[in-house]
């Protein structure tokens, strides 16, 4: 990443010279500004005449019932992604990564869907109760779990939780005894491998916050404590390398270190674990740049992995769970917005780079800004005959880093009003969205058989206010 700057990233040193006025290397022009990629559109988008539906809804027409910006969740690609995972990993337990998205109509579609549901939060506990979610199969993470959080887990009886730190195992400990219940656990465990990844997503290696190290025998000791606690079922190891993941050779690092720590604690203390859980981090495709892999490659893959491991180790292949979030949901919407400003700039050289402004930005994208994430958008509204222009699109907030998409071609006619699309955005957009700016975060419109539903409803300036006692 570039070097902090105070008046925001985009002004640090190096910045702004991977994207320069030419585009990044792997950007090609298009032939048909027009058409759509597939790879990186929900099963249902289609483009008629310029104008791109989804669900059979077309994006002007959801805008003028609901607004823009808008998040346009495609409701039947969104079962089609979950129905996959759970078909290709029949035998695994699929766990959603709640932190991806969340909403009390997705986790309705997922139970129906058969998955199981992974929650960090007390909040995101209260959606899984409120949607009437199966409790046997929410697992419970994070790092700095508060009491309340455990004791809410165990009062209503979640399938397992995953500790992170000797003091969760003694709050745990206490929780089980004062409630005179029991509850399932899973060690999560930092298995020393460097994902392929931007390193505030890789989580893994030794130096982060999460999990206990085996390296250092900290996974070895935990093993000891909660089998010296006796509302505590241990279910087995908990392993997650990182997110946005094309690569198999990191899992299969983990799954070794961790399957011979698996191996270790079966025979020096004798303690059977029946689950090993390989996390989640399946990458998706957001540019033309990024290849993933299936559900059913990944399944293959992973498995072999395992299988592989467990015979050289000499012990029984446990109940395998995984936990994609991103892999589901993130191809699953897009945001739609609507041009406000064009704007070319002349840079250094005599180069010169066209802005797109539109109404949204930063407050409901930050992934751009924060990893440095790439996106690709669309002309939604119309047809265009002008040839392609590079263009940034950018957001309307405060800061010279509010960058949506970072480089695209759109048609060199694109103007105010128009309406801009950009794929991808299903994961992590809407759940790390913020009021910045106190702007209201937009809505999440369902489409499906050509017909609209709203997720979550937009929110107001008085939603924004609700929590300044001046106002």
């Amino acid at each position: 990443m570039p070097t902090s700057h105070p008046s925001g990233w985009a002004h640090a040193d190096g910045a702004l010279s991977r994207n320069r006025p030419g585009g990044p290397h792997w950007l090609r022009e298009p032939a048909d500004t027009n058409a759509l990629v597939p790879s990186l559109w929900s099963s249902t988008a289609r483009k008629a005449d310029g104008v791109l539906s989804v669900g059979g809804v077309t994006l002007p027409e959801l805008v003028t019932e609901h607004g823009s910006p808008a998040y346009v969740l495609d409701e039947r690609d969104f079962r089609e992604r979950a129905r996959a995972f759970a078909d290709a990993f029949a035998a695994y337990d699929v766990f959603f990564a709640g932190k991806a998205f969340l909403s009390t109509t997705t986790v309705r579609w997922l139970a129906e869907e058969g998955l199981h549901l992974d929650v960090c939060s007390g909040g995101e506990l209260t959606v899984a109760e409120r949607a009437g979610f199966p409790m046997e199969r929410v697992g419970l993470h994070g790092n700095n779990k508060t009491l309340r959080e455990l004791e809410r887990a165990v009062e209503l009886g979640v399938g397992r939780v995953i500790v992170d730190s000797f003091d969760e195992v003694e709050r745990l400990d206490a929780i089980t005894s004062e409630l005179g219940r029991t509850v399932g656990v899973m060690i999560r465990v930092t298995a020393g491998v460097e994902a392929h990844t931007h390193e505030y997503i890789a989580t893994a290696h030794e130096d982060q916050k999460f999990g206990f190290s085996i390296a250092a025998g900290d996974a070895f000791e935990v093993v000891r404590r909660i089998e010296a606690a006796p509302g505590l079922r241990l279910l087995g190891l908990h392993s997650h390398i990182g997110s946005q993941i094309f690569d198999s050779s990191g899992f299969e690092v983990a799954a070794r270190r961790v399957l011979a720590l698996h191996a270790r604690v079966s025979e020096e203390l004798g303690v059977q674990m029946p689950e090993m859980d390989l996390g989640g981090g399946f990458g998706i495709a957001y540019t033309t740049q990024d290849d993933p892999s299936d559900p059913a490659q990944l399944a293959t893959e992973l498995t072999k992995i395992v299988e592989h491991e467990c015979r050289a180790l000499g012990v029984d292949v446990p109940r395998l769970s995984i936990e994609p979030g991103r892999a589901i949901v993130g191809p699953a919407m897009c945001t739609v917005y609507e041009v406000g400003t064009v704007k070319e700039v002349a840079l250094d050289g005599g180069a010169r780079r066209t802005y797109v402004s539109v109404d949204g930005g930063m407050s409901d994208n930050i992934r751009t800004a924060l990893y440095d994430a790439d996106y690709s958008c669309t002309l939604a509204s119309r047809a265009s005959q002008a040839p392609p222009m590079l263009a940034r699109v950018v957001g309307k907030h405060c800061e010279a880093g509010d960058i949506v998409v970072k480089d695209e071609f759109l048609p060199g006619d694109v103007r105010p009003g128009d309406l801009v699309a950009v794929p991808g955005t299903g994961a992590y957009c809407r759940s790390m969205a913020s009021n910045y700016n106190h702007a209201p975060r937009p809505p999440v419109i369902a489409v499906r058989d050509g017909k609209t539903s709203v997720v979550l409803r937009r929110e107001t300036e008085d939603d924004v206010l609700s929590t300044d006692v001046g106002a």
